[in-house]
């Protein structure tokens, strides 16, 4: 079992070694008409890629030497696709989200050219507004084949949540055991509030959906063996071996050996441990695949990653990692924030969570308005943030990054409302929505 916590030792790191990432999804449409992006074609995808690798020397990733290109790699980014042939880029992590933003936009900068020459537009948007399941194909990637079938058993809108939905994530660090699980115990308590403040999904093929971030609805309608608040890190003093135990009795996908996939989803990895599958026994590489495929609002793995929010535009895509690193990288604003949410309930707060996804920060939460709840988070991530003191080339700290956010919260708006709110219809036309949420 010892084994089994090596990733997330090997992980710790002094707080002066602390750094944070942003890994950021987007959905590509068809300017013109709004159809979505397939994987391979004159324009879709593939052609993406081998722009991308002939001009501006991306390295394209297979699973298998003659198979099809599933990721690109250049130095420490990525570009990455999620089954609906979402795309997905992930940076460096630096000490500053300011470096961060500045490394990202100068990636999104070098794609936009190859996204006008195909006549394509990026839709900063939590879910894909206009296509549904069926109309969206599925990137040839391995996990994403029994992902396809499984999932779908598992959960009403697996479907919706594997090929639609679109997320920003920070990621973090932590210098101890302790340290880790107390984030993790204070994050999943606050992520559902997060959601509501960064919701930014009200559509669902072509109509508005009722709920302010579709993305989140789906969430709640998955896989719940792999997904959720992970009711056993409320409890108190959490340890490694509680995370560990839980991922040992979540079930498998697929084992990969010699370039091919073995599917055993009906085998947790403990009886994977235990009793092999097919005279294939587990293996660490094994382990680390298989924590990659759970998906709690706030995963540990070698960092911990806060994956609960729509994506944003781009003048709002950093106020996520700069709240949580204001929030969880200084002291102070972590004990505050850890006063606040230490006596909710993990039943009182899962009871809440569709509200939330429904009507963004504009109800109640927790006995409150969340509108509130959630100027409270920001004013302990600003100071956070101020105290910390990383600074960019104009001397401004992070928490300008916040600016946008509280903009909408002082109006107790969350960046849904301005969508609906620009675009004005129930069943808005595809070049209104374009025009409102392209970047």
């Amino acid at each position: 079992m010892d084994d089994l916590l090596v990733l997330f030792h090997d992980a710790e790191k002094p707080r002066e070694r602390w750094r944070i990432g942003t890994e950021a999804e987007r959905i590509a449409v068809r300017r013109a008409d709004g159809a979505h992006l397939p994987y391979d074609g004159p324009v879709s995808v593939v052609a993406i890629f081998e722009r991308l690798i002939r001009n501006h020397d991306w390295e394209p990733e297979r699973e298998t030497p003659e198979g099809p290109i599933i990721a690109l790699r250049r130095g420490s980014g990525s570009i990455t696709l999620e089954p609906g042939s979402q795309i997905e880029l992930s940076g460096a992590p630096y000490r500053s989200v300011h470096e961060g933003r500045a490394e990202s936009e100068a990636h999104w900068d070098e794609l936009q050219p190859v996204i006008d020459e195909l006549g394509l537009a990026w839709l900063a948007v939590g879910c894909h507004p206009f296509a549904s399941v069926d109309q969206l194909g599925w990137v040839p990637k391995m996990r994403y084949d029994v992902m396809r079938d499984y999932m779908r058993k598992r959960g009403t809108m697996a479907g919706d949540m594997m090929t639609k939905t679109c997320t920003v994530q920070a990621n973090l660090d932590y210098a101890s055991e302790e340290d880790a699980m107390r984030k993790l115990r204070v994050g999943l308590r606050a992520q559902p509030l997060v959601t509501a403040m960064f919701a930014n999904s009200p559509w669902n093929e072509g109509r508005r959906s009722g709920y302010k971030t579709y993305r989140a609805l789906a969430w709640l309608h998955m896989d719940p063996d792999r997904s959720g608040l992970l009711p056993f890190a409320w409890n108190d003093h959490p340890k490694y071996i509680d995370y560990v135990e839980w991922a040992l009795d979540a079930p498998m996908f697929l084992v990969k050996r010699d370039g091919k996939a073995h599917y055993n989803t009906g085998q947790t990895f403990r009886a994977f441990m235990r009793e092999g599958f097919q005279g294939i026994r587990a293996n660490y590489g094994d382990w680390v695949v298989h924590l990659s495929t759970l998906f709690p609002e706030v995963r540990l793995k070698s960092t911990l990653e806060y994956r609960g929010a729509d994506v944003q535009r781009p003048d709002m895509l950093f106020a996520l990692p700069a709240l949580w690193k204001g929030l969880l990288y200084d002291e102070r604003s972590l004990a505050a924030l850890e006063a606040r949410v230490d006596s909710w309930s993990f039943s009182e707060v899962e009871r809440q969570r569709d509200a939330l996804a429904r009507h963004g920060v504009q109800t109640r939460f927790m006995g409150r308005e969340a509108a509130d709840w959630a100027g409270e988070l920001l004013e302990l991530a600003e100071a956070g943030l101020r105290r910390i003191g990383d600074r960019n080339t104009t001397d401004e700290d992070e928490a300008v990054l916040l600016q946008p956010l509280r903009a909408l919260l002082e109006r107790g708006r969350c960046p849904a409302d301005e969508l609906l709110a620009e675009v004005g219809e129930d069943t808005p036309s595809r070049v209104a929505v374009i025009r409102v949420a392209a970047v």
